[in-house]
């Protein structure tokens, strides 16, 4: 759950005017390509699409359950997902494909990815970082959720990733960095992707796990951990909505 309402402003500004996609336009040639590349916080793409339209918000109260559409991670099989993701470092890779292919039959298109900080410790995130400026695929914008925690701690502890901005501008991206709740600022970022420079763009955005539920932020264990109902009535109450019905399910 702090994966997912760590990136919760960003995909909320991309579904609601960013992305050239809908339930419509779910199969279109001309569609936008949207990757979450972070799988493990697929609970926060499946609602927004249900949101959007792509499939019933029923489905969402079966989430990760026995048998279900919506597995725990990203997957193939739930409409306006274009890739199964979770192996982390694969996501940008699959974008960096998906761009290419676009510049190279002509098509307007343009490929999102959201990774996790964490994952940027894998090595081909850093291959993929090369190849995108090496083939001007400016219409390719990456979205760091920048939360500075991973699985088993914090970022700066695991592995080091400062100075990252400018690691990204040495790899010949056009880099933004901005505040990852602020819907203001990543409507601003996102309005100048893709550029008009032949780079590709990163933004770097600096979010807070488990923002918004108090108990939950920048807390480790809410990598992990799923609440249990006292827990999930006090989040959605710190949120400002009304308590989710729970029908009762065989486990």
């Amino acid at each position: 759950m702090g994966s997912t309402l760590s990136m919760a402003d960003i995909l909320a500004v991309l579904y609601s005017g960013v992305l050239n996609v809908s339930p419509a336009t779910v199969d279109s040639p001309e569609r936008d390509r949207f990757i979450l590349s972070k799988g493990h916080a697929c609970a926060g793409l499946y609602a927004v699409l249900a949101e959007r339209g792509f499939f019933p918000l029923e489905w969402l109260e079966t989430f990760y359950g026995n048998g279900s559409k919506l597995a725990g991670h990203a997957t193939t099989s739930v409409p306006g997902v274009e890739i199964s993701t979770g192996s982390l470092g694969h996501g940008l890779p699959i974008a960096c494909g998906m761009a290419l292919a676009a510049k190279r039959d002509g098509r307007p298109f343009r490929v999102f990815t959201v990774l996790s900080d964490g994952e940027c410790d894998e090595g081909s995130v850093w291959e993929a970082a090369l190849f995108a400026p090496q083939h001007r695929l400016d219409n390719l914008t990456v979205i760091v959720d920048y939360n500075k925690i991973q699985s088993l701690g914090n970022v700066s502890d695991i592995l080091e990733l400062e100075p990252f901005g400018a690691k990204w501008e040495a790899f010949g991206w056009r880099v933004t960095e901005i505040d990852g709740h602020d819907h203001e600022q990543i409507i601003e970022a996102l309005g100048r992707a893709p550029g008009a420079t032949g780079k590709p763009h990163c933004i770097l955005a600096h979010t807070v796990k488990g923002k918004g539920v108090p108990f939950m932020e920048n807390q480790l264990l809410w990598h992990y951990r799923s609440p249990n109902a006292d827990e999930l009535a006090r989040a959605v109450a710190a949120l400002g909505e009304a308590p989710p019905a729970r029908p009762e399910r065989e486990t």
